[in-house]
């Protein structure tokens, strides 16, 4: 896991080596145990190391294997990078590491951009060709690592973070305005490719793009889950059990020690008892609390304490107070590549900060709700005809209608038409989908699930260092979970054939308990300090300058800031004074 930057020219330009320099120091956090730079004339990258597997120089990166003529920078974990090897090995390969990066260069060499077909993990990777100048870049299956891009003439230049790109200079920072139509909408998801600046764009997920060095350039998608009834199976509950197993496996190869971020939910507690089926011993968990506050529980400790003492983890319980909170608001929005409402952001961000103190990687248990349909808005579309499936989806998703924005932004800045409607117009068409709940997890699985939870946990962990690892997206299990039947994943309140699946292993009480969250009633209910963040937010120059929104929307948020909500419950105040937020420290 790292960070990495780059520059491709095109014709006979340079790259900049100093703007990579000025890359760098963003990414520090990301990689804070070393750092490289690799000058190709056209093609410069630049990399920050967090070491992982290979602790030894010989795995540090860029990496250049002369004799094959490549030069590759990777952010990541290729999980069957061992079998890979001794296939390789098999080829006639030699090997100098025992890095999973080294793993990438031969098997581009072997099988060209196709090898990413054969990768089991996250990554986001640019192998440069030194003869032809070709570079490729690429991301895994479920877009878990970014790759940020900023093109002008001339030149692209690649990041692991969007700030990282404003650093390097001769970025447009206009807001896009298609991007901005899609934050209000969509919980501040904007889809990929677009960012909310209109200067920086990124990869989207299972895509690999080749740049030639004339400056042309093919993108394709080389993988998507199909939403369809494939599969003849008949024990989906064993399916899904397997394969999680399997999954959760995989995410232990490591040179160091690897935790679990332990919420007390279904998901993770499904991965604790996995571990501890396999023999898994002196495991170290993780869970965070808050202080209470509009009249909401701020922790769900009840739950993890009891998975702890099931399985014998050694546990830590990590709770939060006001002191603590305020600060890391704001600390918080300075590390999103994007600007990202969720309140859990704020958990994230203060739960890394401890556990990275303690080890260097954890399992995590998001992406579950989106592949095994454990939101509210799935039950409502089931049984919905396939022709309707756009509007049901719409009403119960949809943070805002194209009318209600009309009054909520200023003239300006709204775009001609629906743009977000016609977004889900197209997804809902594409074959693929059999049902409605079907056409609406391969949209979340492939748009929400990348760019709001997946982003929040890479975004927040490595803050601090700290490598996350995300066994429910498994591509493998994610094939499996779109095969299965709607109506078994929407048993049981949600998540139905997940639950089957960790009946005797994990507790009933936590199987069956009401569906939690990630509890931070400091901004779900807004007062106080933060309140008073919100408000110098939104009243400073830069907003006004900016005016995005109409005033009297702003006015009448602040003089009620906790009733209006959006369609799924999230605070419409902190939705805009986020942006704002997030704008303002660029």
């Amino acid at each position: 896991m790292c960070g990495i930057a780059g520059e491709i020219c095109y014709g006979d330009r340079r790259a900049d080596t100093e703007a990579i320099r000025r890359m760098l120091p963003c990414l520090e956090s990301r990689g804070p145990d070393g750092a490289g730079l690799w000058d190709g004339g056209r093609i410069t990258f630049g990399h920050r190391r967090l070491k992982i597997i290979d602790l030894s120089e010989a795995g540090a990166q860029p990496m250049t294997d002369e004799k094959l003529g490549l030069t590759v920078v990777f952010n990541g974990c290729v999980y069957n990078y061992q079998q890979l090897r001794d296939e390789l090995i098999g080829y006639g390969y030699t090997f100098f590491s025992t890095s999973d990066t080294e793993v990438i260069l031969k098997a581009y060499h072997r099988w060209g951009a196709d090898c990413v077909t054969r990768f089991l993990g996250m990554f986001a990777f640019a192998v440069a060709e030194h003869d032809t100048g070709t570079v490729t870049l690429a991301r895994d299956r479920l877009g878990i690592k970014p790759m940020y891009l900023a093109e002008s003439p001339g030149r692209l230049r690649f990041a692991s973070t969007l700030p990282a790109l404003l650093a390097a200079g001769g970025v447009d920072t206009s807001i896009d305005k298609v991007a901005l139509h899609h934050y209000m909408t969509f919980h501040s998801v904007v889809p990929a490719p677009r960012t909310i600046l209109s200067g920086v764009r990124k990869l989207p997920p299972a895509t690999v793009r080749v740049i030639r060095a004339d400056g042309t350039s093919s993108e394709r998608v080389y993988w998507e889950a199909r939403f369809e009834r494939t599969l003849d199976s008949t024990d989906w509950t064993a399916a899904v059990r397997a394969k999680l197993r399997q999954a959760v496996e995989r995410r232990m190869v490591a040179d160091v020690p690897v935790g679990v971020l332990l919420s007390g939910g279904l998901d993770s507690s499904f991965i604790v008892a996995l571990l501890a089926e396999r023999g898994q011993t002196g495991l170290t968990t993780f869970s965070i609390g808050f202080d209470s506050g509009g009249g909401e529980s701020g922790d769900e400790f009840e739950y993890s304490d009891l998975i702890a003492k099931q399985f014998g983890t050694e546990h830590h319980q990590i709770r939060i107070g006001q002191d603590r909170f305020l600060p890391a608001v704001q600390r918080t929005v300075a590390a999103m590549s994007e600007p990202m409402v969720s309140h859990d952001c704020i958990a994230f961000n203060l739960l890394s900060e401890d556990v990275a103190k303690q080890v260097k990687v954890v399992q995590s248990g998001q992406g579950a709700d989106e592949i095994f349909a454990g939101y509210s808005w799935y039950p409502p579309l089931a049984g919905v005809p396939r022709d309707q499936a756009v509007t049901a989806y719409a009403k119960e998703f949809i943070d805002r209608s194209h009318h209600d924005l009309a009054r909520q932004l200023n003239p300006g800045w709204l775009p001609d038409g629906d743009v977000s409607r016609e977004f889900v117009e197209q997804s809902f068409a594409r074959p693929g989908a059999t049902t409605a709940v079907d056409a609406a997890l391969r949209l979340d699985s492939q748009v929400m699930l990348v760019d709001d939870p997946v982003k929040r946990v890479d975004n927040m962990t490595m803050a601090f260092g700290l490598e996350a690892r995300v066994p429910f997206l498994d591509h493998e299990l994610v094939e499996i979970a779109a095969a299965c039947p709607p109506e078994l994943k929407l048993a049981r309140d949600g998540k139905g054939v997940l639950k089957d699946a960790a009946r005797g292993l994990v507790p009933d009480e936590v199987i069956d308990r009401p569906k939690g969250y990630f509890p931070v009633p400091g901004i779900r209910h807004l007062e106080g300090p933060v309140l008073d963040l919100v408000r110098d937010t939104l009243h400073a120059t830069a907003a006004r300058d900016r005016a995005l929104f109409r005033p009297e929307y702003v006015d009448a948020l602040l003089a009620d800031p906790n009733t209006p909500r959006t369609t799924l419950g999230a605070n419409q105040l902190w939705q805009l004074a986020l942006l704002e937020m997030w704008l303002q420290q660029l």
